[in-house]
């Protein structure tokens, strides 16, 4: 048997991978598979070896290969010429100081990492004791990834100090802190500068300063700023700017704990940074924030927009509706969901082929928890220039998840702005009401005159109603107005719906 180069991989799957020599032959289906058929993985020479570990590694995950290096010694050799090539690191997760790890492996590029979370005081002070002493060695130009979550705010001050300094093969880095008052990161975090840094997820970590080292970072594809405390703020000029260098970014998540914004505001940009691999969006925070730094952004190819602002009196977002209006992605969503809560009201967005629960645009106001209210901010968003709403054809309302004493069902049934919520969505031919709050939509559309009757959802075919049997007329709460459509020329048919609901964890 002949090994090519190109057959490399097609082998890496259909080797038998053993050493020594195999029996003179054994049964393979109805086929006698005979010694000179068989390749056994010593006759294979070293760059076919390396490419069938290169595989290996790829299918499982990189630190396997200590599995390799306990073979034999060729299979040693081979792994430890090519540590860029298989990716080669040393994990170190604070069970014991890291040198003794250190001391033992090749000069290989080292990953602190958290395994398991100390269960004991005494554990839990070593553990993260070693982690410092980790940081403060003069080990940091070896150290490709730091990834730390649930850090004690009694640790943080030691740890947030080790890392000021550079460390230039760092490629990943994860912090998440606990505590409601932690230590500020200063300027001088990892020097000031991170070229090599590909991911950075930051979690209630204050570092204002977070836009200067960003500048550095011009290889980044993914950036999550989560639960950043007014400590932490930076303006969105400062963090559109530092942006603009990310050519490669994929994924950027920003995400403040309050509502703090300036009170005066300046003008946008008159350019924009356009964002070739920008797929993924996530924002929490004001409005006016979100605006100022969509000013500064163009992304074409986005795929995932998920919004959470905070409650306002008044929302003006044309740069939101801009940018969802230019993603082509967005322009085959046909369906959409509404919902609410005592936390909120939301509004997403799918695919219609979609067959999980994953929208591709999410967009919700929390800190409400009236639904009149709700309802009038839901309607600020949405605007004539809210080109989406048009393409919609299926739109869903669904049940709260639960309700308290602030959120009622008399909410549901007094309140007049169903209709003014549903005259935005003119193309929608399929409405799909769950139980409940589909009663309350329908008696509002009950109320409904003959001379607007063909104005409200002008494209309806179907109504769709939860808790309707099969067997069932159509229902009482609904007939007039099924009635006027259907004098009017445009006439609706009523069918049962099994709701099986989509809830997102905002609600």
């Amino acid at each position: 048997m002949v090994c090519h180069r190109g057959e490399t991989q097609l082998m890496s799957f259909h080797i038998l991978l053993r050493q020594g020599n195999p029996s003179e032959g054994s049964w393979k289906g109805s086929h006698r598979v005979r010694r000179r058929d068989w390749v056994t993985i010593n006759t294979l020479p070293n760059d076919i070896l390396l490419e069938i570990f290169y595989f290996y590694l790829r299918a499982k995950w990189s630190t396997e290969w200590h599995t390799l290096v306990h073979v034999c010694q060729r299979w040693r050799d081979i792994v430890f010429a090519s540590p860029r090539r298989l990716n080669l690191r040393l994990v170190y997760t604070g069970k014991r100081p890291m040198y003794e790890m250190l001391d033992i492996w090749p000069a290989l590029p080292v990953a602190i990492s958290l395994n398991t979370y100390p269960s004991s005081k005494s554990h839990h002070d070593r553990f993260w004791g070693n982690m410092a002493a980790a940081l403060e060695s003069e080990h940091n130009y070896r150290i490709c990834e730091i990834d730390l979550i649930c850090i004690p705010a009694s640790h943080w001050e030691r740890l947030a100090t080790a890392m000021q300094k550079p460390f230039p093969e760092l490629k990943h880095l994860e912090i998440w802190v606990e505590g409601n008052t932690v230590m500020s990161l200063p300027d001088s975090f990892l020097g000031g500068s991170a070229p090599l840094l590909r991911r950075v997820r930051l979690g209630n970590c204050p570092f204002p300063g977070m836009p200067k080292l960003l500048l550095s970072a011009n290889h980044l594809v993914t950036l999550s700023l989560w639960i950043i405390p007014d400590s932490g703020y930076f303006s969105p000029q400062a963090l559109g700017t530092a942006l603009s260098v990310m050519s490669r970014l994929e994924t950027l998540r920003v995400d403040f704990r309050s509502s703090r914004y300036p009170t005066s505001r300046p003008r946008p940009p008159l350019t924009r940074s356009v964002f070739p691999a920008l797929i993924e969006l996530v924002f929490e925070g004001v409005h006016e924030y979100l605006e100022d730094l969509l000013a500064q952004i163009e992304a074409p190819l986005l795929k995932k927009l998920e919004i959470i602002f905070f409650m306002n009196l008044e929302f003006v977002v044309p740069q939101l509706h801009r940018l969802i209006g230019h993603a082509e992605s967005f322009k085959t969503c046909h369906r959409a969901i509404v919902d609410s809560s005592d936390r909120g009201i939301r509004f997403a967005v799918f695919r219609e082929e979609t067959h999980n629960h994953s929208s591709e645009l999410f967009i919700a106001i929390c800190g409400v928890d009236h639904l009149d209210r709700q309802l009038s901010s839901l309607v600020q968003l949405f605007s004539s220039s809210f080109l989406l709403l048009s393409a919609l054809v299926r739109l869903d309302v669904e049940d709260p998840v639960h309700l308290t004493q602030q959120l009622s069902w008399k909410d549901y049934r007094e309140t007049t702005q169903w209709l003014e919520l549903l005259a935005w969505f003119t193309a929608v031919k399929d409405l799909r009401l769950s139980n409940r709050v589909g009663r309350h939509i329908c008696e509002a559309l009950e109320g409904v005159t003959e001379e607007k009757v063909k104005e409200v959802l002008p494209a309806l075919q179907n109504i769709f109603l939860s808790g309707l049997q099969p067997s069932e007329s159509v229902p009482e709460f609904i007939e007039g107005f099924v009635a006027m459509r259907q004098n009017s020329g445009h006439p609706i048919a009523v069918h049962p719906w099994v709701d099986r609901g989509y809830h997102s964890p905002f609600l």
